[in-house]
């Protein structure tokens, strides 16, 4: 998202330094109805039946007694394997941690949001990656690459996080295009 406001926002402001390519995995939801389709899925996928066996067997595991890191760190994968394609790959992740005040803030500063539009007639090299079960819908991405001519590759059996389920995929796809698109050398 970050670096599609700014490519946006240098080419109203020709003065920023100018974007030489962009590869987008995984896209943040592009509109403000986008957004409210992911929290939707999201919030379902979290609710699942097979994410809260997964919970369940957490909290029976005694693990937040023997070792409260190792509970915090399994919390953590559960709270964000809605993302995944396989819920049971989400393991071994480095936290983080996301405000919800901070990212409220941030979607609420984009109002009614349409990115799309904002895309349309950009060109420079670029390509747009999406794991098919990612819980941001597809046509957001999609969108995207129409709107920036370029390609647009899907990922199956991948969520939100291929460099995680599908990495042999995703740099089977990535590879090419930075190997096309890198700057020449300056001497």
């Amino acid at each position: 998202m970050l670096g599609l406001l700014y490519a946006i926002e240098q080419r109203r402001n020709p003065q920023l330094r100018a974007l030489h390519r962009m590869a987008l995995i995984d896209p943040a939801p592009l509109t403000r109805e986008y957004r409210r389709q992911f929290e939707a899925e999201f919030a379902r996928r979290q609710a699942s039946p097979e994410i809260q066996k997964l919970r369940d067997e957490l909290t029976a595991s005694g693990l937040r007694e023997r070792d409260p890191e190792a509970y915090r760190q399994r919390a953590f994968e559960l709270g964000v394997a809605g993302y995944f394609s396989d819920p049971h790959k989400a393991t071994d992740l480095t936290p983080f941690r996301v405000v919800a005040r901070v990212q409220d803030s941030v979607w609420e500063s984009l109002g009614n949001f349409n990115l799309i539009r904002d895309l349309e007639g950009m060109r420079m090299p670029s390509i747009v990656i999406h794991g098919r079960d990612d819980p941001i819908p597809l046509a957001s991405s999609s969108e995207a690459a129409r709107a920036l001519g370029t390609t647009f590759v899907v990922l199956d059996e991948c969520g939100h996080v291929p460099y995680v389920e599908q990495p042999a995929k995703l740099f089977a796809a990535l590879d090419p295009f930075l190997e096309e698109t890198n700057p020449p050398v300056r001497r």
